[in-house]
């Protein structure tokens, strides 16, 4: 039986909201087992508040915490007793323990995996890919990197093309749609990172490619796989998370602001639930960090029990379906040659 590992001191809602999400997980599917990473004793003191199947989860110790504020890359090698190291040392040596899971500080878990748990072979640069909802309902488009790589050549974005989609076909998605994230859908578009890129992308047999696309057409569900420098990624994914809360702000309070809106808004309460589901990180999970060995999800800092447990049968999913060797086998089919 796989055993997903939980860090249950990273986060905002550490560890309380972590735990709770851990046990929902456990209580909603069989087939794994739960190993919470932290403080013992607190842990332990945690659990008894539930009831669970108690041979599905565990406790390994691990008596120190990165916090957000610390350089990752220091931290990790500082300490080597926090939660996140303890997991990822863990995660390498132990055959049964498929995956990690954390809300913790984004940069010192995306260090440790690349330091402790190291690179699938032939990866240059890991990147973080979330899946986000699209107009279309049951669609959801990858996009990599979202953060990892604010600098990249063009080997990286190649590469992150490949692996996002070997990542789309575990998901399902038959002969995904990839398209190049750019300032344009023309094929001349772009910097020049994005002119060395696109005839590369052009050229490979083993992916989808489709040409460029435009921010503002990340979520129409005409896409299944989204390439972008981690700088670009990163700033298209905090501009529509920022766009989303802006809208439905200003939605509740214009409904809300009239005696005749909030009455039309009894009219529209199911709509307004539905969209604010669809969009909501919560029913998600978290962000796969795709090219390290094993599979390796950040879930969001601020996340509570709902989002905990979603990303952790996220990563019961990940396992299941050996993200690493198909990233392996999708880079093993290509010749990449750049600049010729």
């Amino acid at each position: 039986m796989s055993k997903i590992l939980v860090d249950a001191f990273g986060g905002d809602n550490a560890p309380v909201e972590i735990i709770a999400g851990a046990i929902d997980a456990v209580k909603e599917k069989d087939g794994f087992e739960i190993v919470l990473v932290g403080k013992e004793k607190v842990i332990s003191a945690e659990l008894e508040k539930y009831e669970f199947a108690k041979d599905r989860v565990s406790v390994l110790n691990a008596n120190d915490v990165i916090t957000c504020e610390e350089e990752p890359t220091v931290a990790i090698r500082r300490k080597p007793e926090s939660s996140i190291c303890v997991a990822f040392k863990e995660l390498k040596e132990n055959p049964e323990a498929s995956a990690f899971v954390s809300a913790g500080s984004t940069g010192a878990v995306l260090v440790g995996a690349t330091l402790k748990l190291g690179r699938i072979k032939g990866v240059n640069r890991p990147a973080l890919a979330p899946t986000l909802p699209t107009m279309i309902d049951g669609k959801n488009v990858i996009l990599l990197d979202s953060g990892a790589n604010a600098d990249c050549k063009a080997i990286n974005l190649v590469q992150f093309a490949l692996m996002g989609s070997a990542y789309a076909e575990g998901l399902g998605v038959k002969n995904p749609k990839v398209a190049l994230l750019s300032n344009g859908t023309e094929d001349e578009k772009g910097n020049m990172l994005n002119h060395e890129v696109f005839p590369v992308l052009k050229s490979l047999k083993g992916i989808n490619f489709v040409g460029n696309c435009e921010a503002r057409d990340i979520l129409t569900g005409e896409f299944d796989v989204i390439v972008a420098d981690g700088f670009s990624g990163n700033v298209a994914l905090k501009s529509m998370e920022g766009a989303v809360n802006t809208v439905l702000k200003s939605l509740k309070a214009g409904v809300y602001g009239s005696i005749s809106g909030k009455i039309g808004g009894l009219f529209l309460k199911k709509t307004f639930t539905k969209l604010k589901d669809k969009l909501d990180y919560n029913n998600k999970g978290g962000a796969l960090f795709l090219g390290v060995n094993k599979p390796v999800i950040k879930a969001h800092g601020s996340s509570k029990r709902f989002a905990i447990k979603n990303t952790v049968l996220q990563a019961v999913e990940y396992s299941n379906f050996n993200i690493s060797d198909r990233i392996t086998q999708k880079l093993s089919e290509e010749e990449i040659r750049i600049g010729e």
